[in-house]
């Protein structure tokens, strides 16, 4: 083999390579509609989004009815898989789940490693509970204290960089509760439909506690994501969820899993379908 050809040949079978990557990256909804399954990571740390339902013991919630209205979008039968916040996107990117509805809003750190659906299927900021003899008042009140929230929670950085906090990052959001409970935070700050229902569900066991500010910490849009790469298939999704807005699917889910604020899947039919 001669010199010059040497360089086209490894340019070659580089484009080769690359190709075979893309498909392969791009192949999941074939794989899921093959399999005949759709197989989605949820948490289920509470009402509405995701939760065990006591007397039934089913799954319920606002994400598990996103899940199974995707899935049959596709003709495919519907798998979960329970993923909390530190393992969720070890989950997805191992291929344990195709896709993560787990509570996840968009950030510009997670969108380096993992693709998502473009189209949100909700807005959720931080909610902070505390005792109501704190004596905090705002969120500038919990500089230098201790505040729980889940590991990885993209509450985090702000809660450190804006409000000087000593963050304690707890494997899930049932665990920080606890620890709130236990005395070793003065908040937990966690999405705030979640808490707020847990408040209103539970009124003996929270009785002394409370939401400790009126605003909700960095609001931001809750997507669906998947592997790096797979812009088929988060184009597919983004046409359901789309759909879902548009017919108002999305609301009718939303009130029944009892989710507080809804302005904003009003605000999204609203604009969806005047762009139809």
């Amino acid at each position: 083999m001669s010199r010059k050809f040497l360089p086209k040949a490894l340019l070659a079978m580089s484009i080769a390579l690359l190709a075979a990557t893309q498909a392969s990256a791009d192949a999941t909804l074939d794989r899921i509609k093959a399999r005949g399954t759709l197989t989605v990571g949820v948490i289920l740390s509470g009402a509405p989004f995701g939760y065990i339902d006591p007397t039934s013991q089913t799954q319920k919630g606002y994400n598990l009815d996103i899940a199974k209205a995707l899935s049959d979008d596709l003709g495919v039968k519907l798998e979960t898989v329970t993923v909390t916040p530190p393992n969720r996107v070890q989950f997805l990117q191992q291929g344990k789940v195709d896709i993560l509805i787990a509570n996840m809003q968009y950030t510009e750190d997670r969108a380096k490693v993992l693709d998502w659906v473009a189209t949100p299927y909700d807005r959720s900021g931080g909610a902070a509970v505390g005792r109501k003899d704190s004596g905090l008042k705002d969120w500038a009140d919990l500089k230098g204290k201790p505040v729980c929230v889940s590991q990885r929670s993209n509450f985090t950085q702000p809660l450190i960089e804006q409000y000087g906090a000593e963050v304690k990052g707890l494997p899930s959001q049932p665990e920080s509760l606890l620890a709130l409970q236990g005395g070793n935070c003065v908040a937990a700050v966690h999405v705030g439909a979640t808490v707020g229902l847990l408040l209103e569900d539970r009124p003996e066991e929270w009785k002394d506690y409370t939401i400790l500010f009126p605003t909700e910490l960095l609001p931001s849009d809750s997507v669906i994501w998947v592997r790096k790469g797979e812009k088929e298939t988060a184009e597919a999704l983004d046409k359901s969820i789309r759909q879902l807005h548009t017919s108002g699917k999305l609301l009718e889910f939303a009130k029944a899993s009892r989710l507080r604020n809804t302005d904003y899947l009003e605000q999204e039919r609203k604009t969806l379908s005047a762009g139809k």
